[in-house]
Formats: structure tokens, C-alpha cells, sequence
């Protein structure tokens, strides 16, 4: 949990006089309005950006919440108005969102932070997994097998495996949001909300294939998740590269834990029998 955000802060995003401050998330909330430190600067702008007029049938986003004098971003703070809703394990709904946002989301460009090196060690991380979970980059651990291969970690040698099963994705890549486990709220019978849209560029069907990867691995999903979406475009390919990117994440993120393996390697034999 961060600090609370400064009085100066507060008040450039018109947050003046008493305020009842209380943790919320990554951030603090002020009544209507929450704070949250922001740990890259250019894409908490697009984000803001998109976000302030983008609608989607049946989707309830965060708006953003510009400072007195019009920006997104003061001293490392963004400001949101709050959304009502907590993570609940609806996963066919999640997908379902998935569906409608980035049907919303096609025509947006390419943003140009995803091109250049990452900015972050945590955004370094999740684009080298990325980029090697698409084979755009050799990760630092995909060197052939030599004589210390036994000692590799267990996810390095699952990579490498299942690696070998890329084939060719024909869908279109656009903007999608690739962070949707456990980040769609949900308030009983209203319209499910996101905070926040994490962009990546890959055909849309992807950003499906990670919700439902994470949700399998993770979150305590049946099986039959995987079965129930596999109408979307390149499905086995995409799913291969969603469980691909996650290995990946987990073998080169500093806070990974062994207890996040076992599930993401049932996850990968269960997609390796779609491929």
C-alpha cells in the first residue's frame, strides 16, 4: 500500500477541504475520486486518454479525472472516479468482456510506448515475456539444453517444450487490454467495470486466451472454460502463447513463488491436447 498522496495532489485534482481518505486498491480513495500512484507515466496518459471517451455496451469503465489545469498525471498520482465492484470468479463473463471491449477497442493505433524498451523492471519483465511467448525475442533462458539442463526450472524446460508447437497466427492484431484476471469488477447485477486498460498489440482472441489461462491456472476455473470460447479465431495458438507468456513471467519475475507452478502446468498439459 502507498502513502496517501500529498495535500498538493489532493487539491490539483480539485480535492479540497475535508476529505475522508481510505486505502483502496494500489491507491487511496476520496470519496467519488481515487487516487493511485501512477509507475509509468506515458501509459497512465494513454490510458486516461482512451478511457475518457471510450463506451462499450454493457461495460462500466473508470473515467479519468483531469487536474485543474487539464492533466492526467500530477507528481506521479492519476485520478479516477470510483467504480462499485469487487473481482468474483465469473469467468465466461470476464471473456465476455473481453469480446465487447476490444470490439470497442479495434480501430485505437498502436501505441507507441509498446514499441521501444519498457520503461519499468516490472513493464521490462512483461514485455520480454511477451515478446518470447510470440518468438519476437530470445529470452535469456531459451538457450539449447546443455549439460546443466537438469537443473533448469521446471518452468524454462515447460517453455522450451511447448515452444516447439508455435505455428502461424493469421488474426489481426489491435489494441487489447492483456490484464483482465481479477481486475473486472463486478456489482451484483450491473454491468461488469474495469479501472484500467493495459494494452498490448495482438489479435484480440489472445487477450481472451490469458483471461482464461489465468482463470484455469489460478482462479479455481473448470476445464471446460478452455472448450467453452474456443470459437475465437487461432484459439490453440493463442492459448499456446498465452500459457507461453505467463511461463515466461514466471520464470523471470523477481516475486514469483513455486506455488504459482503446478497450476500453470496443469494449464499447459490441458492446452497442449487442443494443439
Amino acid at each position: 500500500m502507498s502513502t496517501p498522496p500529498p495535500t498538493h495532489v489532493r487539491a490539483t485534482f480539485g480535492l479540497r477541504g475535508p476529505q475522508d481518505e481510505e486505502p483502496h486498491g494500489d491507491g487511496w480513495r476520496f470519496g467519488d475520486v481515487v487516487l493511485t500512484p501512477v509507475v509509468d507515466h506515458a501509459r497512465a496518459t494513454w490510458s486516461a486518454g482512451v478511457r475518457e471517451t471510450l463506451t462499450v455496451e454493457g461495460l462500466r469503465l473508470a473515467r479519468p479525472v483531469r487536474s485543474t489545469d487539464g492533466r492526467w498525471v500530477v507528481s506521479g498520482w492519476s485520478a479516477d472516479t470510483f467504480l462499485a465492484g469487487e473481482p468474483e470468479p465469473r469467468h465466461d463473463e470476464v471473456v465476455q468482456v473481453a469480446g465487447r471491449l476490444h470490439a470497442a477497442t479495434a480501430a485505437l493505433p498502436c501505441p507507441r510506448f509498446l514499441a521501444p524498451a519498457a520503461r519499468s523492471v516490472e513493464d521490462a519483465v512483461l514485455t520480454l515475456a511477451d515478446r518470447a511467448a510470440w518468438g519476437e525475442q530470445v529470452p535469456p533462458f531459451s538457450d539449447p539444453p546443455g549439460p546443466s539442463a537438469g537443473l533448469d526450472p521446471p518452468s524454462v524446460v515447460l517453455f522450451r517444450d511447448l515452444a516447439r508447437a508455435r505455428r502461424r497466427v493469421q488474426g489481426t492484431p489491435q489494441v487489447v487490454h492483456g490484464d483482465l484476471f481479477g481486475t473486472v469488477l463486478f456489482a451484483g447485477s450491473a454491468d461488469p467495470g474495469i479501472v484500467d486498460i493495459t494494452p498490448y498489440w495482438h489479435p484480440a482472441s489472445w487477450a481472451a486466451a490469458v483471461a482464461v489461462v489465468d482463470a484455469v491456472a489460478w482462479g479455481g476455473s473448470d476445464e471446460g472454460l478452455v472448450d467453452r470460447w474456443s470459437e475465437q479465431d487461432d484459439w490453440p495458438q493463442v492459448l499456446l502463447r498465452a500459457v507461453l507468456f505467463r511461463l515466461a513471467v514466471h520464470t523471470l519475475h523477481a516475486r514469483s513463488t513455486p506455488e504459482g507452478f503446478p497450476g500453470l502446468a496443469r494449464t499447459a498439459d490441458l492446452v497442449r491436447r487442443h494443439l
